[in-house]
């Protein structure tokens, strides 16, 4: 019925099975799961929600190139914050500077131009970056990520102190710089 390698019994199965909401079994909020319909590499879904500030394990990899959001926050702690990040074709991030946050950027699926400088009218700093690829920005670094290929780039971003509010889910950009305009 199903692969022995994979559980051993079928009502442990994700399928089969509700221990993401129970306490006794799931006390740290770990990440819970939903089943995909197939037998593939990972075999279920990451449900994306902000699970900080608890103990956390997951596969960033698959979280990353799983999240169709342009942003969701995925761990919020008090010093640190991992988001996801899903930019489509020809779009960008967008031109930011956090003064008082570092910032580490992975891409873990598609290509983009990254930009950077003291000013915002002068990014004097311009790399290609690819899959597996990580960009650092320190703090008060005007900066941005184009999307130049044709899927959408999907990359997780580390805040160090947070930036976003516990929880956030920005389904688009427009939404994003909406809720950072109010």
């Amino acid at each position: 019925m199903y692969p022995r390698s994979y559980c051993q019994y079928p009502w442990h199965h994700p399928m089969h099975s509700n221990w993401h909401n129970n306490p006794w079994v799931n006390p740290w909020n770990q990440p819970y799961y939903h089943w995909n319909g197939n037998w593939d590499a990972y075999y279920r879904d990451i449900v994306l929600k902000d699970y900080g500030p608890y103990p956390f394990v997951v596969n960033i990899d698959q979280a990353a190139k799983q999240n169709n959001n342009y942003r969701t926050a995925l761990w919020t702690g008090k010093h640190l914050q991992v988001t996801l990040m899903s930019i489509n074709p020809g779009e960008d991030i967008g031109l930011e500077v956090h003064p008082t946050t570092d910032q580490f950027i992975r891409i873990e699926d598609g290509q983009g131009l990254v930009q950077m400088g003291d000013h915002k009218d002068q990014l004097d700093f311009h790399q290609n970056a690819y899959d597996g690829y990580a960009i650092m920005v320190p703090a008060g670094k005007w900066h941005n990520v184009i999307n130049t290929g044709n899927k959408p780039l999907k990359v997780y971003t580390i805040y160090a102190p947070p930036e976003h509010p516990f929880g956030t889910i920005h389904e688009t950009k427009a939404v994003a710089m909406a809720s950072e305009a109010s």
